[in-house]
């Protein structure tokens, strides 16, 4: 039985209750990622190459206090248009927000909450949140990785974001069972760069592999997530130093501002994009487009097993 606030689009329906692959996708990315209108272009073009890949796309987020598993392009396009006005939507926005009726933009955490509501099992985004850098003072910890720890979802990424602590994040993910998968590389990428320095606790060459590995997960009944990092495509990686140097420059006027809580890496992915001349951006959408087309060839390899 469905929940009462969940509307699953014909489509993925559809597709669900055939066994087909479905893949997720998140929507904070279009209306507090990028601007208009280069992130309905770019969200329209991510479903786009999950189609060209065999799966069906399911962009979610919050109409009307209406969770959306799979959005029309006419919502995705009014997110895009609102933009920021649309509320960044945690776990603990859910309800209010079903319960005002309101719009709200879902994040890593509340796209696999949604995901998991309807179904879906797959989820392609471009980095996840962690451990934001300082956090021994601040305790600020992204809610995606308590959701990585207790909702059955397979996560494609490109590491976590560039602007946290990486390996108080992969420390964090260790504590709580989160198995940590590199694609074609041992090590871990660190978002726009390929390198972190930091190790994956599994290596997987191929779609079917990964598939294989998270329907073992879920026969065991660990009821846990999977944070599969996919590498960004050596010809859009940016430079370490000029990324890392950013990063510092963007940190230091955040303090100096006094921003905290959720509005910290809106507020670093601009600054970051503004200070590497939008080349950041350019490395976040390439990314995003790599992630997609491995999560629909491993929902497809996965349906196969199924």
């Amino acid at each position: 039985m469905l929940n009462k606030y969940l509307d699953v689009n014909p489509e993925v329906a559809q597709a669900l209750k055939e066994g087909k692959a479905v893949v997720a996708l998140e929507s904070t990315i279009i209306s507090h990622g990028m601007p208009y209108p280069q992130n309905v272009e770019t969200a329209m073009n991510v479903e786009k190459i999950i189609r060209d890949n065999g799966a069906v796309p399911a962009t979610i987020g919050i109409i009307g206090g209406r969770l959306k598993a799979g959005l029309t392009p006419e919502e995705i396009e009014y997110l895009g248009k609102a933009g920021t006005k649309v509320a960044k939507a945690s776990r603990r926005d859910l309800a209010a927000l079903c319960a005002k009726g309101e719009d709200g933009a879902t994040t890593v955490t509340t796209t696999m909450i949604i995901a998991h509501m309807a179904g879906i099992k797959f989820f392609a985004t471009g980095g996840i949140g962690g451990v934001h850098r300082g956090a021994q003072q601040t305790f600020d910890i992204s809610a995606d990785l308590e959701e990585l720890a207790h909702t059955p979802v397979m996560v494609i990424c490109a590491g976590a974001k560039a602007i946290l602590d990486l390996p108080l994040t992969l420390e964090y993910l260790e504590t709580h069972g989160v198995p940590v998968y590199g694609f074609g590389t041992k090590e871990l990428p660190a978002f726009y760069c390929i390198h972190s320095g930091l190790q994956a606790d599994y290596e997987f060459d191929t779609p079917e592999e990964l598939a294989k590995a998270f329907d073992a997960q879920n026969e065991i009944g660990l009821n846990s997530g999977c944070l599969v990092t996919n590498p960004i495509p050596a010809e859009y990686a940016a430079d370490e130093k000029e990324i890392n140097s950013a990063i510092d420059q963007a940190l230091k006027e955040m303090n100096e501002q006094g921003i905290k809580g959720k509005f910290v890496t809106p507020f670093l992915l601009a600054r970051v994009k503004d200070i590497t001349g939008g080349d950041s951006l350019d490395a976040n959408i390439h990314l995003v487009y790599n992630n997609a087309q491995l999560a629909a060839k491993t929902a497809v390899a996965y349906s196969k097993l199924h």
